[in-house]
């Protein structure tokens, strides 16, 4: 069983692959552009969710459920994805452009998330693997908590929307608060209600629950673990190369995006295939729901089974 975090000294490999990459492959430099026809995606897959709620709204709740599971989850997590291009300033030039535009990815998941993403994630690129500095690292009580048991982790997955929302409060050294958080809550709050009274709750319930799904128990919810879960010894970081990438923008090339954060989604396996010398001999999935149920049956993997670096071999 699992009771502790694998320790690892020095950087993550990503700090020097990319530079191995570049030097063996300078044209990898062509990859890194910005791509502002993310943004009409993002208002095609808004507008669609609005719709479906709408439908939404004159069914009976379980067919609600269902279509929340089966098609919205896929279209919130996608929104989610090009959420995450706009952290990075993938869309446009200027930051609070990129901004508006992960905003308005919020206005069909309901929940206020763009603005904190953006602060936390790009800490996670920043102090990857650092305990109490990347907030993809669960605190020791959480992991302790779920442990081993297939039960518990099934239903830690079920919510880990909560997990990953709690979670930033364990950074100290950046204020949650700033102005950009406080406009997405505001703006989010007032599309809610919107959407509320003029569609109905069934409607919101919908929204909601998609939601809920992309970020848990489903199968686009496998990249959670995908990402950085340790199946490996000494591997940080994995790659997912399965279908599911279709709904979601290439969010599985994940060992491509922390070597090069500045690649958008289109050109990521653009960049696998240049330097596929590189990624071909890691470890990677085609499966997501694969992915899933080997963290929940396998009784040596946890929470803890992420490599943890201790702070000050990042900074020097």
């Amino acid at each position: 069983m699992t009771s502790d975090f694998t320790y690892l000294e020095g950087r993550p490999v990503h700090h020097y692959r990319g530079r191995e990459i570049l030097k063996a492959h300078p044209e990898v430099k062509d990859l890194i552009q910005k791509n502002p026809w993310t943004a009409l995606c993002v208002l095609l897959l808004v507008v669609t969710q609005w719709a479906m709620a709408a439908f939404a709204q004159g069914l009976v709740w379980y067919w609600v459920v269902l279509l929340a599971y089966f098609f919205g989850a896929f279209l919130n997590h996608a929104l989610y994805v090009l959420n995450h291009e706009c952290t990075h300033n993938m869309v446009f030039e200027k930051p609070h452009t990129n901004n508006l535009v992960g905003i308005f990815c919020d206005f069909a998941l309901v929940l206020p998330s763009a603005m904190g993403f953006r602060k936390y994630h790009l800490m996670h690129h920043k102090f990857l693997g650092q305990y109490l500095r990347d907030p993809d690292i669960v605190r020791h009580e959480e992991a302790r908590l779920v442990g081993n048991s297939s039960l518990k982790k099934a239903l830690w997955l079920f919510f880990f929307s909560i997990s990953q929302a709690l979670r930033p409060m364990q950074i100290t050294e950046t204020a949650f608060w700033d102005r950009w958080i406080a406009a997405n809550i505001a703006a989010v709050i007032a599309v809610d209600a919107i959407i509320l009274l003029l569609l109905g709750p069934q409607a919101l319930a919908y929204l909601l629950l998609s939601t809920l799904f992309a970020l848990g128990l489903h199968p686009v919810g496998g990249r959670w673990i995908q990402e950085h879960y340790l199946t490996q010894e000494g591997q940080e970081t994995y790659s997912y190369y399965g279908l599911l990438n279709k709904t979601c923008f290439n969010m599985g090339y994940h060992n491509e995006h922390h070597d090069f954060a500045t690649v958008p989604w289109n050109n990521l396996p653009k960049l696998k295939r240049l330097a596929s010398e590189f990624y071909d001999k890691l470890t990677s999935y085609q499966s997501w729901t694969a992915v899933l149920l080997r963290y929940i049956f396998d009784s040596n993997m946890s929470p803890y089974s992420r490599i943890v670096r201790p702070a000050v071999a990042i900074e020097e």
